[in-house]
């Protein structure tokens, strides 16, 4: 038996987004009251009703494309990266203690990995539980004030043969980098070619176990990156 944890955000009006990218917009499209009369259904009057979206790639729960952040010959776009990427073991390590715009260094992982008696393996998705969604989330602070990776410690995961990094927060960067427009664990994710994943939640319930990662991306052509609906399994 099988329990599955939701690890994605909620898509809504003014969600927020991380600054620069598109905002989330959804709207009634069509409605039951506007389309009364135009399906007859088997039993007499049928109506129905859909929304319009409008995004980011980037904006909800996402992972990113390779291309989103290296224009490097071959860069996969979301649609060229192999499924089994989105499908994989994975670990989920806790980083609470780590300040705000703080950075998650390489003794921290290797510390978090003895606590949790967990290792890195080939082919993992690794994700940060930070806390930063529960305490912060949706105020302004959530855009500007996460912990996160440096260099450093995105490479050491990397190495290690990680797939994808996740964090419940909008970059995996620390935004004490982010503020001065320093991006040094997405440089690592475009050398090494390898995803990560943002605006995860619910981390607090997977922290300090391995489990099945699942976080399958829209199939957009030439996608920089998609919207997912991120969850963990876990044997029970």
């Amino acid at each position: 038996m099988v329990k599955i944890i939701d690890l994605s955000q909620e898509i809504y009006n003014g969600m927020p987004v991380f600054p620069g990218h598109l905002n989330t917009v959804i709207f009634p499209f069509h409605t039951h009251e506007g389309t009364v009369g135009k399906i007859h259904g088997t039993k007499g009057g049928f109506t129905y009703t859909t929304f319009g979206l409008l995004m980011s790639d980037h904006g909800p729960t996402h992972t990113d494309s390779i291309w989103h952040i290296c224009n490097k010959p071959g860069a996969k776009k979301i649609d060229e990266i192999p499924l089994e990427w989105f499908y994989t073991s994975a670990i989920c390590l806790d980083f609470t203690h780590i300040k705000p715009r703080g950075i998650i260094s390489v003794k921290d992982l290797e510390d978090a990995l003895v606590k949790a008696r967990l290792d890195v393996r080939k082919g993992d998705t690794v994700l940060l539980y930070t806390g930063h969604y529960t305490r912060t989330y949706p105020r302004p602070e959530y855009l500007t004030e996460n912990p996160g990776l440096d260099y450093d410690s995105t490479a050491w995961l990397a190495e290690r043969g990680v797939v994808n990094i996740g964090i419940d927060a909008t970059t995996i960067d620390s935004c004490g980098n982010t503020a001065t427009g320093f991006f040094p664990a997405h440089e690592v994710c475009c050398e090494y070619g390898i995803m990560n994943t943002e605006n995860l939640c619910n981390l607090d319930k997977v922290a300090g176990r391995r489990f099945t990662y699942v976080g399958l991306p829209l199939k957009i052509r030439g996608g920089t990156g998609s919207p997912i609906r991120a969850v963990a399994v876990l044997e029970e």
